[in-house]
């Protein structure tokens, strides 16, 4: 296959799976939404793994539960996306007080939603339609507010076969005038999305082909009297575990499953030892591994809830055994032939952050428990069980109340003889909703394949590179910034006013023409080879662009935010003024960090780093005032046209050390220091805001250090600073003294 470099099989499968394959180019290297589907057994939570580790882009993982959440290493996504409980019913989600709950986000947490690249939600099947929604909501507001998510790629990974979202008796009245199902499926933002749905199918939990068509059976609500005699083959109500073998018994209620857990751990003779958790910060109760305060005996079955951290590897969360031993805080657990001793374990509540300086998104404990990671294992909800596997399994699901729950149940056995039933499988315990078969059928039959995946590919690189080149959007937000700038600032600023002006006009010829005509030469060039990596012809052309655009964009914007917004007495106008030129110069980031970082050679990984560091860029933040000198007879302000004597003084900025950034007290000094800069700016052939911020350059004018420890307690100045530039900065200051 001419193609077949493009995959690569995970190190740990034996057999090459296609689907795991091309789910995982199509998370690396599209833009398309995914939705990852398959039977239980098949690798889904392998694949997020490793994914995790392997991804450039930023990513977060999220999950509809508490106990999910940690077992993906993620967080809930009501954390996250700092959700209320309750509905979010389409165009009433801003209202009252659940608009200023959700939107109240850290300036770290507005970081990570404007710089997100890729959002895992794991176990999608439980996600209701209108809690998707208002994700889109969220996301909407921080990235692209035209486009779906944001225009957030989504990699939606569960089975619709097992657990349902919830939806009570009185939300689904409300729920169905917006919604045909409560499935994520019926999402609103979703459907206007062209997701790929790529199902697993190589099972790895059970290798017995005929106890695998059972499942599938059960699974698609497809029995027949064969199938189900089958099944109940296993139902031997009187059944009690040979001695030395290990079973767990599934049930539908908790209640069920701790009232049997606590009469067998009655019944045993042995004296009852109680760990109570180390819990430090944030760390919910409900989403606790095991019991806080968990009471073990020797003879107990218990199951490990966590997999050994250790080298040795000798457990894994779902193994079970008995205890045979309890020192101290150590318990030794018996599974099978081996002995494995275990003392308390740690899990950790994650939260995401981001990297100043690389913009790079990543976990942050906040909080954390720590316990023996064991739990008494005569039963476990089926519920719980999900993502287990297990050798031998005692099936309760009489009472099974909602759709996928026998499933789950059946799927978590390893084999068809290490299952029982305590009782029958009857029809009306299998659900299923036909709109979920109809949807797998939908997407059974519009799964991508390798060849659009290679379609896909190109057209997200194209995608990408024209917008890159594309200066519409900043074309626009100044042409709106240079109207506010005639109706406010033109009689007492005419000379900034006409800047702006000039800026708008220099942008539309120089940059978005030019921009324009170079999309149309990507268009060309792109189907002259089948990988951008093999179109030598158009790297060429978008190297040459990076170089034109990196200099021509510096040179026509750079002296807009070198000159900062003189200072206006109506706070409204001030406020909206200062909001667009702060959004403007959030775009001229954006676009200067993906020149300077791409411009050696384009790739996507070089991309999503550039954006990811302009996004945590603290020109993005921080305020516009402009320095000014205090009265000083016909002293202006910087980028001002009136005496400083009329003018406001501007609020001082928090630094390292205490700047008066309203006064320049040394003039000669800081001219040297800025031609200093324009010298070094031209020879890089970067703007001079990149070189150093006007807010360092007036630092050093006003404290003038004499040492590079005085340079370091400058705002804006750190060691790669002083390492590079220390010397001649210092140089400057001593020959103005």
């Amino acid at each position: 296959m001419k193609n077949y470099e493009l995959f690569c099989t995970f190190a740990h499968m034996e057999i090459i799976n296609n689907e795991l394959e091309l789910a995982r180019n199509y998370a690396l290297y599209t833009h398309r939404n995914i939705f990852l589907t398959g039977k239980a057994g098949t690798g889904k939570t392998t694949f997020l793994r490793r994914l995790r580790e392997e991804s450039k882009k930023r990513t977060i993982v999220v999950a509809p539960t508490g106990v999910a959440a940690i077992n993906a290493g993620g967080m809930t996504i009501h954390s996250f996306f700092q959700l209320a409980p309750g509905l979010f019913l389409p165009g009433k989600m801003m209202a009252g007080r659940d608009a200023k709950h959700r939107f109240s986000f850290s300036k770290q947490k507005i970081n990570i939603l404007r710089s997100l690249d890729l959002l895992v939600i794991d176990e999608i099947s439980m996600v209701r339609a209108d809690l998707l929604d208002a994700i889109d909501d969220v996301l909407r507001r921080y990235q692209d507010r035209s486009k779906p998510f944001g225009g957030v790629q989504l990699l939606l990974i569960g089975d619709l076969q097992q657990l349902a979202p919830v939806a009570t008796e009185s939300e689904w009245p409300l729920l169905q005038e917006f919604y045909a199902t409560p499935y994520f499926f019926s999402s609103t933002a979703l459907a206007q999305t062209d997701f790929v749905c790529i199902e697993l199918k190589h099972v790895y939990r059970q290798l017995d082909d005929h106890f695998v068509a059972l499942l599938n059976a059960v699974r698609d609500n497809r029995l027949t009297p064969a199938t189900m005699q089958a099944l109940n083959a296993r139902y031997m109500p009187q059944f009690r575990p040979p001695d030395g073998e290990d079973w767990i018994t599934l049930t539908t209620h908790n209640h069920q499953a701790a009232q049997l857990n606590a009469r067998r751990l009655e019944e045993l003779k042995t004296a009852p030892v109680t760990f109570t958790a180390s819990v430090s910060g944030d760390f919910p109760e409900t989403s606790y591994p095991t019991d806080g305060q968990l009471t073990l005996k020797v003879g107990a079955q218990v199951m490990f809830c966590k997999n050994d951290p250790s080298q040795a590897k000798m457990f894994y969360n779902g193994l079970i055994g008995r205890i045979e031993d309890i020192r101290g805080d150590e318990v030794t657990v018996v599974c099978g032939n081996s002995r494995v001793k275990t003392g308390p374990l740690e899990w950790t509540n994650t939260r995401y952050v981001t990297d100043s300086a690389t913009g790079t998104i990543s976990e942050e404990t906040v909080g954390s428990f720590k316990q023996i990671p064991l739990r008494t294992a005569w039963a476990i909800t089926i519920h719980k069980s999900q993502g287990l596997t297990f050798d031998h399994a005692i099936i309760n699901a009489g009472r099974a109340f909602s759709h996928g729950q026998v499933y789950v149940a059946l799927s978590r056995c390893r084999t068809l003889e290490g299952m029982v039933l305590s009782t029958p499988i009857t029809a009306d315990v299998i659900t299923s909703d036909p709109s979920v078969i109809q949807f797998n059928d939908f997407a059974a039959e519009h799964a991508p394949t390798l060849e659009t995946f290679i379609r896909d590919r190109r057209a997200y690189i194209e995608e990408v590179l024209c917008d890159i080149f594309d200066f519409s959007a900043i074309s626009m937000r100044l042409r709106y910034y240079a109207r506010l700038a005639s109706e406010h600032l033109s009689d007492y600023f005419p000379a900034y006013a006409r800047m702006v002006a000039e800026t708008a006009t220099q942008v539309d010829s120089q940059l978005m023409a030019v921009g324009f005509k170079f999309q149309q030469q990507i268009r060309q060039l792109m189907p002259l080879a089948e990988s951008y990596s093999d179109n030598s012809a158009l790297r060429e052309r978008v190297r040459k662009a990076m170089t034109y655009f990196s200099a021509t964009t510096a040179r026509t914007l750079g002296e807009l935010f070198e000159q900062e917004i003189p200072e206006i007495d109506n706070a409204r106008t001030r406020e909206m003024i200062e909001n667009e030129h702060k959004l403007l110069h959030t775009d001229y980031d954006e676009k200067m960090a993906i020149y300077i970082g791409c411009m050696t050679d384009f790739s996507l990984t070089t991309y999503w780093d550039a954006k990811a560091r302009a996004a945590m860029t603290e020109d993005t933040t921080k305020k516009t005032r402009a320095p000014r000198r205090r009265k000083s007879g016909a002293t202006t302000a910087v980028g001002s046209d009136i005496p400083t004597s009329d003018i406001k003084p501007s609020r001082k900025r928090s630094s390292k050390v205490a700047i008066d950034y309203e006064v320049i007290h040394d003039q000669a000094l800081y001219r040297r220091l800025l031609d200093w800069r324009k010298g070094v700016s031209a020879e890089k052939h970067l703007p001079a805001s990149y070189i150093m911020p006007i807010r360092t350059v007036i630092g050093i004018a006003n404290t003038q250090p004499l040492t590079k420890e005085d340079l370091l307690v400058i705002p804006g100045i750190g060691d790669k600073t002083v390492q590079e530039y220390g010397a001649e900065l210092l140089e400057i200051v001593r020959g103005n003294s």
